[in-house]
């Protein structure tokens, strides 16, 4: 017996030993050039990120040498990244972590194996994933090995494509093929001075064109926050992103299946009887669009999404009553509020996540038309203008929109119009309905007019005003049905409210197809 006994305990013994030995991943040395980068170990950032005590490790002993399994001395604990699941704000969350101080993070066969695994459970349990990106890229010395299992990721990440969250977050480099897994998931957080993701380095692009950037400058948060769009959320630090998901992991369900979490509601804490003076009297002023969204939601939050790229257009998240919804408005404070190139990807990718996700659509409408311009057409302004068309005519949760202001030509159509299937449509009292704006109206249907007026100007004012009273007063569309009802901006949040719990309960049957082509 007591044989036994001293056996079992050296066993315990040793697999505490393998465990320490993993848990110290590249050891002391190498966590310590981590942290003078200002950078958090792997597990350090899980515990950060998940409830307290909440994560489990699952897949602690992989490794690639199998003639080093009993061995305490191997080459790579954990092959360079930690995966397991725990709860974020009391919910379950399946993660994976690449630890940058074993072999820079990088990428083998195994390693793609331990992420594949996590993503399978998080797929078959309909459950969101979390990816900590911080790697060199493959492991050079495996060559097709490594690269057959970034592609046995990919294919996962899109199998997983609107049935769980998939949200990726780059605190460390992301270069080559491994920027492929994060461009195709659902969300990308980037920490600023830490982050980066490129397909190809400063080197080789100076090797190649002669041109110097630095990682930062070429790939850095900013950069992809701001000018690519390739990232939705920038944090100055670790902390603050951490922060950024829990929030955002707040307003979405689970999967594909279940609701959105329901929160107690709040009333907004900026005064709603504001609205009514926000909108200028001049109608060719700018103004905050944001201000108004933050005089309807609940406790006047709206947790923005891609806030620093393409900003004639807004997007996020907040609650009606409690209820998360999708946010979408144009902004007049960026190109009159104009659909572009940029904008349109923006709006089309959101409409279609929140589909994806039993997210209502509340869409604030004030657009004088596609932005003009020989760069624009040249950019294929037609083909992206398309995606917004597409992504509001293929969803089928909750729509209403509401039309505060302009809503000239197709741009109009294209916000959630009645004939692309919103199911409410309102309007406040300032809105202008229209084929175009009435300067542009009077300057082809009263050309005659004009060129005969002495006073040209004076005549040009005149007509505009006639136009806007007799072909472009938003009674003219309720009076057809296209707008349900002309509203008292101040009960806004009001017919939000009901409307929301008018459609609740919205199914709707398509014709059966294998999917769509959205004119990417």
């Amino acid at each position: 017996m007591q044989k036994a006994v001293n056996a079992m305990d050296d066993k315990l013994g040793h697999l505490q030993e393998r465990r320490s030995r993993t848990i110290a991943g590249g050891g002391e040395k190498r966590i310590e050039d981590q942290r003078k980068k200002g950078k958090l170990t792997a597990r350090e950032r899980l515990i950060r990120l998940m409830d307290e005590d909440s994560f489990v490790e699952i897949g602690t002993f992989v490794q690639t040498g199998l003639e080093d399994a009993s061995s305490l001395d191997y080459p790579n604990p954990g092959e360079g990244v930690v995966t397991g699941y725990g709860t974020v704000g009391g919910r379950r969350i399946y993660v994976y972590a690449q630890d940058f101080t074993v072999a820079g993070g990088s990428l083998s066969e195994v390693h793609a194996a331990k992420i594949c695994r996590i993503l399978d459970l998080a797929s078959q349990n309909g459950i969101p994933v979390i990816g900590l990106n911080d790697s060199g890229g493959a492991r050079i010395q495996e060559g097709v090995y490594a690269l057959n299992g970034y592609g046995s990721i990919f294919y996962r990440n899109t199998l997983c494509s609107g049935v769980i969250p998939q949200l990726s977050v780059i605190m460390g480099p992301c270069a080559g093929g491994a920027v492929y897994s994060p461009a195709i998931t659902d969300f990308i957080f980037m920490v600023s001075g830490i982050g980066n993701m490129f397909i190809t380095g400063p080197q080789v692009i100076k090797a190649v064109t002669g041109e110097e950037v630095s990682a930062e400058e070429l790939g850095g948060a900013a950069t992809h926050n701001q000018t690519s769009g390739v990232a939705h959320f920038f944090a100055e630090n670790e902390e603050e992103c951490f922060i950024q998901i829990r929030s955002l992991l707040s307003y979405l369900p689970s999967n594909n299946v279940d609701d959105p979490p329901r929160a107690e509601p709040r009333e907004p804490e900026l005064d709603q009887e504001e609205l009514v003076s926000l909108m200028p009297d001049n109608p060719n002023r700018s103004y905050d669009v944001r201000e108004i969204i933050k005089r309807v939601v609940d406790g006047s939050e709206l947790m923005e999404v891609h806030q620093g790229y393409a900003q004639n257009a807004v997007v996020g998240f907040a609650r009606i009553n409690g209820r998360p919804v999708g946010i979408i408005a144009n902004q007049p404070q960026f190109k009159a509020g104009c659909l572009d190139v940029n904008s349109s990807d923006k709006i089309a990718r959101f409409v279609r996540f929140c589909d994806s996700f039993n997210l209502p659509l509340i869409t604030l409408v004030d657009v004088p038309g596609y932005l003009p311009g020989v760069e624009q057409e040249w950019g294929g302004v037609i083909r992206h203008g398309a995606k917004v068309l597409y992504a509001y005519a293929e969803a089928t949760v909750p729509q209403i929109s509401i039309v505060l202001r302009k809503a000239y030509g197709g741009a109009y159509i294209a916000m959630n119009s009645r004939s692309l299937g919103a199911d409410l449509c309102l309007a406040w009292p300032t809105a202008e309905i229209a084929v175009m704006g009435p300067e542009g109206a009077v300057n082809i249907v009263n050309r005659r007019e004009l060129e005969a007026a002495d006073d040209k100007e004076q005549k040009r004012q005149e007509l505009v005003q006639q136009y806007r009273e007799e072909y472009a007063n938003p009674y003219i569309a309720a009076a057809r049905g296209w707008i349900d009802e002309v509203i008292d901006p101040r009960q806004t949040r009001a017919y939000l409210i009901r409307g929301l719990e008018m459609v609740e309960n919205k199914r709707e049957q398509r014709l059966m197809r294998k999917h769509g082509n959205i004119p990417l």
